[in-house]
């Protein structure tokens, strides 16, 4: 197995658990944070897809997805590109307001398939490119992909536990 294919197999297992944390979730459920000031269900899924978007978008160069569309209208909030939910407050994580599971699942597709884009079209030598130079060793793009997977499924993992905790409530 090359390295495209390894990225993108493990990429690829993501849209199949935003399915499966948000399917047939009412969207008061995506909102309810399973215990005060817990992140819901619809912050952890819209944050863990912000970060693949966000740091797909810094390695491709180009726009993200967030702000092509109306991803943002659709969770209640602006399209602020810089907007990816770290550091939130239990306030700010309640003023993500999803207006479906689709609107998540849509969004997360759509991050998904750039991104499988982007990985297909890597060579053994692009993962080798610095990206970020605030770090001993530097951040290589091989890095900052391993780096969004591992923040991406541990979000995913926490947003099935979080919907186990609501529809048992």
């Amino acid at each position: 197995m090359d390295v495209n294919d390894l990225l993108a197999e493990a990429y690829g297992r993501l849209p199949d658990l935003v399915d499966s944390a948000v399917e047939g979730l009412r969207p008061e459920q995506l909102r309810q944070p399973p215990a005060p000031g817990a992140n819901t269900v619809g912050w952890l899924v819209w944050h863990l897809t912000r970060i693949q978007d966000s740091g797909v978008a810094d390695l491709l160069g180009a726009e993200q997805v967030w702000v092509s569309g109306d991803w943002a209208g659709r969770c209640g909030l602006t399209a602020d590109p810089n907007d990816t939910g770290f550091g939130y407050t239990a306030e700010q994580v309640l003023a993500v307001r999803p207006e479906s599971g689709r609107a998540l699942v849509d969004y997360h597709r759509a991050v998904a398939e750039r991104t499988g884009a982007y990985l297909r079209g890597l060579r053994p030598a692009d993962l080798d490119r610095v990206v970020d130079e605030n770090w001993d060793p530097p951040v290589t793009v091989g890095v900052r992909l391993v780096s969004l997977l591992e923040d991406d499924l541990q979000h995913a993992g926490q947003a099935a536990y979080a919907r186990g905790l609501i529809e048992r409530g």
